[in-house]
């Protein structure tokens, strides 16, 4: 069997849908803090079992029998490796054959804040005597979609990324590849540098917005500390904000970029571009009731 953590958030859902085309689903176990989040699943056939972070005694037996596990990393930033420990743990003792972990793109070397954790989580792996692989993932193209309300809005793509190029792809490429990864032999010991096959810069990607809806944006590059307090002043907790803020200072210094395509080799076919993912943005903007 193979188990997915965090099978209730947006990466472990679109792990599962990837997996059952795949595998028959009692072969897939979704682990969550909350069953009722997929109870859709159940009716579906796949093995609910709750599992959660912070609760250790409830991770082993939600490991037991399980061949593979995808331990998707925790969102709670600052609290990520007590839990990450703890599934590990979890599932040595539950004799879990292969540990494939959500990590961050080249988190050995990168010079974002968020590599942190995932460096720490990486050295547990190592030290667990679990045959591990690393899925080293790259930026999710959702996370910039994310401002296009606001960049239309004001008429700007604010940010700290500079020139700096993004190698970003869709959130559901990631989960193609894990599902590959979790369904194909001798993985143990492989690290994967996942990111798009297409980089753009900020820049880029404010005329891109600005051609799509015929609206004018431009980007606009901050000091970091002025972007961060920008992203505070829109609403967001500094902890956050601060993070954000580093990424795309990250950016400017090549961060978010690789160009080693083994995404797309992962998954057999091209990774989508930002770009195509711009529509559905603003069709969902025009389809929103006015206030």
């Amino acid at each position: 069997m193979i188990a997915i953590t965090g099978a209730s958030g947006q990466l472990g859902r679109l792990v599962i849908e990837a997996l059952l085309k795949k595998l028959p689903a009692a072969e897939i176990v979704a682990a969550v803090r909350n069953p009722d989040r997929v109870a859709d699943l159940a009716t579906r056939g796949v093995n609910i079992r709750h599992a959660d972070y912070n609760q250790p005694a409830t991770l082993e037996a939600a490991f037991r029998g399980v061949d593979k596990l995808l331990l998707i990393s925790s969102s709670e930033v600052g609290s990520r490796l007590p839990q990450h420990r703890a599934v590990i743990e979890a599932a040595s003792r539950a004799g879990v054959k292969l540990i494939a972990y959500t990590s961050l793109l080249h988190a050995d070397t990168s010079p974002l804040g968020l590599a942190d954790e995932h460096k720490a989580t990486e050295a547990l792996l190592k030290d667990s005597g679990v045959p591990f692989v690393l899925l080293r993932n790259g930026w999710y193209s959702e996370n910039y979609l994310a401002s296009v309300p606001t960049a239309l809005q004001f008429g700007a793509l604010i940010g700290s990324a500079g020139d700096g190029r993004i190698a970003s792809a869709a959130r559901a490429d990631y989960a193609a590849a894990a599902a590959a990864v979790l369904t194909a032999d001798d993985q143990a010991g492989r690290v994967y540098e996942l990111a798009g096959d297409a980089s753009y810069s900020l820049a880029e990607l404010a005329a891109e917005v600005a051609r799509q809806s015929g609206q004018p944006v431009v980007y606009q590059n901050l000091p970091e500390a002025e972007f961060k307090a920008a992203l505070v002043g829109a609403g967001l907790p500094e902890g956050f904000a601060g993070l954000l803020a580093d990424s795309d200072a990250g950016a400017a210094q090549g961060a978010l970029f690789d160009d080693s395509h083994q995404l797309s080799q992962l998954i057999g076919r091209p990774t989508t571009p930002i770009a195509a993912q711009i529509k559905p943005v603003l069709d969902a903007l025009h389809n929103m009731p006015a206030k």
